[in-house]
């Protein structure tokens, strides 16, 4: 059984999801807030983390900007009572794979676990034994093994962050539209808007560039979208 994490502050709501997932085979843990998180992180190993924005003390966006920061590849949803496209984003930022804002229908959140796991099982987010390595500036990005490196030290990439930087590496120079970045990475039957590539664009380049306001390599084409340009040149 997928084992799900689930962090909220409310006692009903966490029984209600723990039964719901668990007639959908999910082995739920439960916590109230984040000061266990890391512990369970550890000793119980889940395959995704449903973490709510709004929690006392450590809040989700920050435990998410902390999870990110340290190297956590983990898929994780956030949860939030205001549904705004601002809080999507920023969570987006934060390194979230997914947003559901609160009051849910429990079938909308299991739907997103699911979409979010096969996201992570399927090709775009899978190592691509055909791929191979590409070097381009002081990078090594591996994409036969999923790992990104830096003289000899890996960068830890989330699963959306691999399949965006694996698309645009297999078509380096060529200027891809976000939709057709979104498809490729996500499926065309993603609900994901187009935002969500801006921010994974972003989160890319702050990991790749030395100056991500003045990027070499993930550079934008203006009224199209984003082009990789292994060598650092000026794109067109």
């Amino acid at each position: 059984m997928k084992k799900i994490l689930l962090v909220d502050d409310d006692p009903e709501l966490r029984q209600l999801l723990a039964t719901y997932f668990g007639r959908h085979g999910f082995d739920t843990l439960l916590l109230a807030d984040s000061r266990q998180l890391d512990a369970y992180l550890e000793r119980y190993q889940p395959h995704l983390l449903v973490l709510d924005l709004m929690l006392a003390g450590e809040d989700g966006l920050a435990a998410c900007r902390r999870l990110r920061g340290r190297g956590e590849s983990l898929p994780i949803i956030m949860l939030t009572a205001r549904d705004e496209p601002v809080d999507r984003v920023l969570g987006l930022e934060m390194g979230a794979d997914d947003y559901v804002g609160k009051p849910f229908d429990p079938r909308e959140l299991v739907a997103r676990i699911e979409a979010v796991l096969r996201r992570g099982a399927q090709p775009a987010a899978a190592p691509d034994p055909k791929g191979g390595a590409y070097a381009f500036g002081d990078w090594c990005f591996d994409r036969s093994t999923r790992q990104l490196s830096r003289h000899g030290q890996t960068v830890a990439l989330t699963s959306g962050e691999f399949a965006l930087l694996n698309a645009l590496v297999a078509n380096a120079n060529r200027p891809m539209k976000r939709e057709r970045l979104l498809e490729l990475t996500r499926g065309e039957e993603s609900e994901a808007f187009d935002r969500a590539i801006d921010v994974q664009i972003h989160r890319l380049r702050r990991l790749l560039e030395a100056d991500p306001v003045h990027p070499r390599y993930l550079q934008t084409v203006w009224g199209i979208g984003y082009v990789f340009v292994p060598d650092g040149s000026k794109s067109q």
